[in-house]
């Protein structure tokens, strides 16, 4: 039986011509698909990424661009080694290759300098002071010591310049401050200033300039975070006017009430004048 015969006249030659011609349509199909994914995914083209580490995004975005990929900044950071707002870290690597189209994952260092609120460092150990001082990435650029009985204990917190900072002020990432730390009691006696009417910081402030440091601290309502400034001294112990060693403390008690702090102001008056 010839070749023609079996396709044209028997059903198994009908059948399997029908499978032959099914798997030449898939196989031109396939190649047809492949060819297109090739062509769609550009398949072996390949683009050398370029190093954009230390450019301003302005920069490195055209030298992105012309090599046909995409600046992508994922996050911030804030170092005071490289220039505000330059790139500090690139995803891929420079000299890596990819495809056309693609991402190039960027960090940048930040525009503007961070700022963090300053803690409450006083009352604690100087070394605890410095470590809490560290993860906010601020330095001690100096320790002072100054009489206190409250040895290596932090007495304030400077500018190096002068200057208290107030638990809560904002100051930049990076900066510098100075502890004063106590080193335990003097020889020589000071005579205790009148904190009537004065702030907490206040209080604080003008004590250590006769190194002197504040003692218990009473408040006769319990402040919060926002009204803890509004509050003033009404008494003080020992009372001012009295000699004492330098470094011992003073204890104070504050209020809201002005007219109680003005009572005792002068009730304190008529003392000194007697």
């Amino acid at each position: 039986m010839k070749w023609k015969t079996f396709f044209n006249e028997t059903k198994a030659g009908f059948i399997l011509k029908n499978v032959c011609l099914a798997a030449v349509i898939g196989i031109v199909l396939l190649v047809i698909l492949l060819g297109y994914l090739k062509r769609y995914t550009e398949h072996g083209v390949e683009v050398v990424v370029p190093s954009v580490t230390g450019l301003y995004l302005e920069e490195a975005n055209a030298l992105v661009s012309h090599e046909g990929l995409v600046l992508e900044v994922v996050d911030s950071t804030y170092s005071k080694k490289v220039p505000l707002g330059t790139i500090v870290e690139q995803t891929p690597v420079a000299e890596s290759h990819c495809k056309h189209g693609r991402p190039v994952y960027v960090i940048i260092n930040s525009k503007t300098v961070r700022q963090v609120p300053l803690p409450d460092l006083h009352d604690i150990s100087y070394r605890q002071a410095e470590a809490t001082l560290r993860s906010l990435n601020i330095e001690v650029a100096n320790y002072i010591y100054e009489p206190s009985e409250y040895r290596d204990l932090v007495l304030d917190v400077r500018y190096p310049g002068g200057g208290s900072i107030a638990a809560g002020t904002r100051v930049d990432e990076g900066s510098k401050v100075v502890l004063v730390v106590g080193r335990g009691k003097g020889d020589a006696k000071v005579i205790v200033p009148n904190l009537i009417g004065k702030k907490l910081s206040e209080a604080r402030s003008l004590l250590l300039s006769r190194y002197l440091t504040v003692g218990f601290t009473e408040f006769d309502e319990q402040p919060t975070e926002e009204t803890e400034d509004l509050y003033i001294v009404y008494k003080q112990e020992p009372s001012s006017g009295n000699q004492i060693i330098e470094g011992s403390r003073v204890d104070i008690y504050l209020s809201t009430n002005i007219e109680k702090a003005m009572s005792a102001q002068n009730h304190s008056d008529e003392d000194d004048f007697f």
